[in-house]
């Protein structure tokens, strides 16, 4: 008895663990079921979305409302805009070292940077003992001049005459010939060191000689002080006259082919970029550095007295491109910093298509995209395609 009942528990127990295991198997069935749908159902709200984002469609009324035309991409020429830099130069001719040939102590100048000085004026006062001994040199030997020409022609005479040998004739004549050398050797040296020797006799013998500014313009350096002594090589001042100045730029060579001499553009300062000054170029430089690069050099068309040398400037070149694909500037829209238009896919939907733009000119932009070629693009009314798309949106 006690087996009989046994075996019944058993096959109970055998049935309940079937019956629980379908059960488990039914609801594990019904999850994938439910996640499947819900699955299927994000995607296809998903896909809703997407179709909303990216297409529109309108009413004849509505477009008629938001005036859409549509065209085709047009082929123009648009300019570019090249931008370079560098700085405000001048010619070789207009910067003028001074120094002091032959070296000396200064012992005065009033000179300060920036200030103006006229071709001719005094720039400052050297003095030293070798000037005393150079004019003293000049005067003995202009002195001892005059009796050798005098014997030179009275040996002359005698000499035709019979009166006196050749030998004496030769020497009076090459005494004669040095001391006319030596007058003349420090005469010049007279004049490189700045005296004029017609000025100079035995009564107005001066230490000191005066330095002259060989053009007019500005102090643009000053390295020395009184009582400094200066050699020869030592460049006391810098002299600039601004009136040529020019605008040396940087070329690379990728851009060179795009200027040409007697080309405008529009220079302007860093701390002014409002006040823009028109150049020509003058110059295009032929070799390349090793960067690949090169200067251009430009006047300026009207001279501005407030631009100086050496001052940083940068300029912007209008350069003309070859013809390109372009549509209105109105066809393109911007949204979270992309740019748009709009594709007709019929007469009342329109597809919002992502391109990347060019220069822009005359109120056309250059379009950069290759597969709109054939495309029919809204011309007018983008903007409000855009607005109802995002209103939709949200």
């Amino acid at each position: 008895m006690n087996s009989k009942k046994h075996q019944t528990f058993a096959k109970n127990r055998k049935q309940n663990i079937k019956a629980m295991s379908k059960n488990i198997l039914i609801t594990i069935t019904a999850l994938l079921f439910l996640t499947s749908c819900g699955n299927k159902k994000a995607e296809e709200e998903t896909t809703e979305k997407a179709t909303i984002e990216n297409t529109t469609t309108l009413t004849d009324a509505q477009i008629k409302n938001a005036g859409i035309q549509t065209g085709k991409i047009e082929q123009k020429e648009i300019s570019a805009t090249l931008k370079l830099n560098g700085k405000i130069d001048v010619p070789p001719q207009n910067l003028v070292s001074i120094s002091v040939p032959m070296g000396g102590y200064l012992k005065s100048t009033k000179l300060l940077e920036g200030m103006h000085v006229t071709k001719g004026q005094v720039l400052c006062i050297v003095e030293d003992q070798q000037y005393i001994q150079l004019q003293e040199d000049y005067l003995l030997a202009k002195a001892k001049i005059g009796y050798a020409k005098a014997e030179f022609e009275r040996q002359k005479e005698l000499n035709q005459s019979k009166a006196s040998s050749d030998k004496v004739y030769q020497q009076a004549q090459a005494e004669y010939n040095s001391l006319a050398v030596m007058v003349q050797s420090y005469g010049e040296k007279l004049k490189f060191a700045g005296i004029n020797p017609n000025n100079i006799s035995a009564k107005n013998i001066s230490k000191s000689i005066n330095v002259y500014s060989p053009i007019s313009g500005y102090i643009s350096k000053v390295n020395v002080n009184t009582g400094k002594y200066v050699n020869p090589s030592d460049i006391l001042f810098e002299i600039v006259n601004p009136a040529d100045i020019h605008l040396a730029l940087t070329v690379f060579e990728k851009d060179i082919d795009k200027l040409a001499i007697g080309q405008s553009l529009l220079a302007y300062t860093n701390t002014d970029p409002e006040k823009k000054h028109p150049c020509k170029i003058i110059l295009i430089g032929k070799d390349f550095t090793e960067n690949r690069s090169t200067e251009i050099h430009c006047y300026f068309t009207n001279y501005d007295k407030t631009l100086l040398p050496g001052m940083y400037m940068n300029a912007e070149v209008e350069v003309k491109n070859q013809q390109s694909n372009v549509l209105p500037s109105d066809a393109i829209v911007t949204y979270e910093n992309k740019n748009y238009i709009f594709v007709a896919k019929s007469d009342k939907e329109f597809e919002m298509k992502k391109v990347t733009t060019g220069n822009t000119e005359n109120g056309f932009t250059e379009i950069l995209s290759n597969d709109l070629n054939e495309a029919t693009i809204v011309t007018k009314g983008a903007y409000s395609l855009l607005m109802k798309m995002k209103n939709v949106e949200e």
